[in-house]
Formats: structure tokens, sequence, C-alpha cells
């Protein structure tokens, strides 16, 4: 009789995440982000990209390959007459056919921990269909009103409330139902 031996599923890995600040991209690499982002998003703007460099990106590989793509840069936000160094998600993107593997949440993990050790609190903007996924990670919804600080003044930003969440850390309680501002970017501010 052959030796048969007992099957065991095989245990998803987490996906590799390496770290790497935009000073420090290649040329190859730094195109594949761009071009993977604009392939997740269809609205994805000369803006939006400039939004995601100048701060710490997430990259995940397979088969040599850019499959996913995340970064996270300092903006301040003004909150309880205070100016709060933020850690601000943008660019968060796994290819489509390398969904449903774990990337998108190895991704959040690595930023998720830059922002707790780096900054007072973590914010980001999330489209409808990735709500439910930064809620599960503890990222909050903001209920407050949101501003931003422009060129002619603070002024109100009604058409993202309902869409920025935000991610306490320690060093900086929040009140999630009074105002929330941001500094000022070309594009969309938040």
């Amino acid at each position: 009789m052959p030796l048969m031996t007992e099957a065991h599923p095989t245990t998803p890995r987490t996906p590799e995440v390496r770290i790497v600040h935009t000073s420090d991209l290649d040329a190859g690499t730094f195109e594949a982000a761009r071009a993977l982002l604009h392939d997740v998003f269809d609205d994805m703007t000369a803006e939006d990209w400039e939004h995601a460099l100048g701060g710490l990106h997430a990259l995940v590989h397979e088969g040599g390959e850019l499959v996913g793509h995340a970064a996270v840069v300092q903006r301040r936000l003004l909150h309880g007459g205070r100016a709060l160094r933020c850690g601000y998600v943008e660019g968060v993107g796994v290819r489509a056919d390398r969904r449903g593997r774990g990337h998108g949440a190895a991704l959040m993990e690595a930023l998720e921990r830059i922002v707790r050790s780096g900054y007072d609190l973590g914010a980001l903007g999330a489209a409808d269909e990735a709500a439910a996924f930064y809620a599960a990670r503890g990222w909050q919804l903001w209920r407050g009103p949101s501003w931003a600080l422009t060129p002619h003044g603070i002024r109100r930003t009604a058409d993202e409330d309902g869409c920025l969440y935000v991610l306490p850390t320690v060093s900086a309680p929040l009140d999630l139902d009074t105002d929330l501002t941001c500094d000022w970017r070309d594009g969309d501010v938040w």
C-alpha cells in the first residue's frame, strides 16, 4: 500500500512590502507606479500623482512586476486650534487581476505603522467602494465639516464630507464631529 500524506491547505503568504522614499525610486519603479495608478483609477490626474510624491511609497511586487502601491506624505491638518502633523495616505491601488490576495491590507499595514510612529494622525479620502476596507482597519469616518486653507482664506469643502477617514494616534485626541481643515495643494485639496 502506498504511503499517504495528509494534505495541508497552503497558508497564504503575507505579501512582502518594500518601503521607499520618492527620492530613492528608480526610474522604472517610478513609471511603473504611475502607470499602475492610472490603470486602477479611471480619473487619475497629474495632480493626483503629484500628491503621492515626496513621502514614503509602499510597494508590492509579484513575479518582478509592481502589482500594488500606496504612499504616505506629510500634510498639516488644523483641528481644535492645533496644526497636526498628518501622515496623509495617497495612491492606494492594486492591479485588478491581483486583488483579493492581501496586497491592499499589506500595503496599509505598512503605512499605518509609519503613521502611528511618526505622525499625530493619519488621514485619507476614500472612494465609496473602499470605505468599508478602511473602516475595517480602524480608520474612522470624519463626521464634522471639512475645510481647506486656500490662497483666498479658509473655504468649506462640503463635497468631501462623508469621504474623509482618520487614523487617530495616542498623541492627538480627536473630536470627529468638529471642523477639520487641510493645508492647500493644487488639484483636489483632500
